[in-house]
C-alpha cells in the first residue's frame, strides 16, 4: 500500500493532468492522442495517430448551433432561437432556461458561471443569497439600477446540485452567450468567478491571477473579479472585489 507521500504526489499529479486538459479544452482543443506513440524505426513511415473526441456535439450539430444563434438580429429573435433548448443533457433537470435580464442596451454586463436553485425557479440569473451580493455591489456600491446593467451566464440551465459546468455543457451555449455579447454590446463585462473569466477568455489562468486587470473579448474590455458566492464564504476579500469595481467605474465615467 502506498504511503501518505506516495499518495500526495499521485493527487498531485491528477490535478495537474486534469488542470492541463482543461486548459487544451478551454483554448480549443478537441482530441488528444490514445495510448503511448512509439517512434518509428528509422526506415518506416510513422504510425498514424489514433484520435478520441473530447467533445460529444458531432461537427453538424455545432454548425447548426451557430447558425441558430448567428441568425438572430435581437435579444428576443435570440431566446426564440434558443426555444425550449434540448442541447445538452442539462435539459431534463431544470426548471427553466434562465436567459439574462437587464437592459439589452446596456453599457456594462455583468457574466456568471450558471443558475442555481433560486435561479432555476425564478427564471433569472443572479437572485439568491450571491444575487443579493451583487445586487448590493450594483445598487449601493455603482449608484445605478439592476435594470441599467445586462446580467447573464456561461450556461443557461441548472447543473445537478449546482456542480461545475462540463465542457459539453458550455459548447452547447456559448454560441448564444456570444451572440448574446453581440446584440447588447456592452463596452465592459465583468466576469463572476473562474468558469467565466476562463470561458469567456479562452484562458486555463487562476482567478486570483486574472481579477483586477484589463482583458478583452472581440473590442470589449472585460475585467475579471471574484463570484458573489466565494464572497459569501470569504467576506474579508470584499475589498478585492470593490478594487476591481472601482477600476469598472473608472472605465465608464461612474
Amino acid at each position: 500500500m502506498a504511503g501518505p507521500e506516495q499518495q500526495a504526489e499521485f493527487a498531485s499529479l491528477v490535478r495537474a493532468v486534469r488542470d492541463h486538459v482543461e486548459a487544451e479544452i478551454d483554448v480549443g482543443a478537441t482530441w488528444f492522442p490514445v495510448g503511448p506513440e512509439p517512434a518509428p524505426p528509422s526506415s518506416q513511415a510513422a504510425p498514424r495517430r489514433e484520435r478520441a473526441s473530447v467533445a460529444p456535439a458531432a461537427p453538424a450539430a455545432s454548425r447548426a448551433r451557430e447558425s441558430d444563434a448567428a441568425a438572430a438580429a435581437s435579444i428576443d429573435e435570440l431566446i426564440a432561437a434558443l426555444g425550449d433548448c434540448q442541447r445538452c443533457k442539462l435539459s431534463g433537470g431544470r426548471t427553466h432556461i434562465v436567459f439574462g435580464v437587464g437592459n439589452p442596451q446596456a453599457d456594462l454586463m455583468f457574466v456568471g458561471e450558471g443558475p442555481g436553485r433560486d435561479e432555476d425557479l425564478q427564471a433569472e440569473p443572479f437572485v439568491g443569497r450571491a444575487g443579493q451580493l451583487l445586487t448590493d455591489i450594483i445598487t449601493k456600491g455603482m449608484k445605478l439600477r439592476r435594470e441599467d446593467v445586462y446580467i447573464a451566464n456561461v450556461i443557461k440551465c441548472r447543473p445537478p446540485s449546482n456542480r461545475n459546468p462540463e465542457p459539453d455543457e458550455i459548447q452547447s451555449c456559448m454560441p448564444f452567450l456570444r451572440r448574446q455579447i453581440d446584440l447588447i454590446a456592452p463596452r465592459v463585462i465583468v466576469a463572476l468567478g473562474k468558469f467565466a473569466a476562463q470561458t469567456l477568455l479562452d484562458k486555463g489562468t487562476p482567478i486570483t491571477r486574472m481579477r483586477g486587470q484589463w482583458h478583452e473579448l472581440g473590442g470589449v474590455k472585460v475585467m475579471p473579479t471574484l463570484h458573489p458566492a466565494y464572497l459569501l464564504r470569504n467576506p474579508a476579500d470584499k475589498r478585492l472585489v470593490w478594487e476591481d469595481i472601482k477600476q469598472v467605474m473608472s472605465e465608464l465615467g461612474i
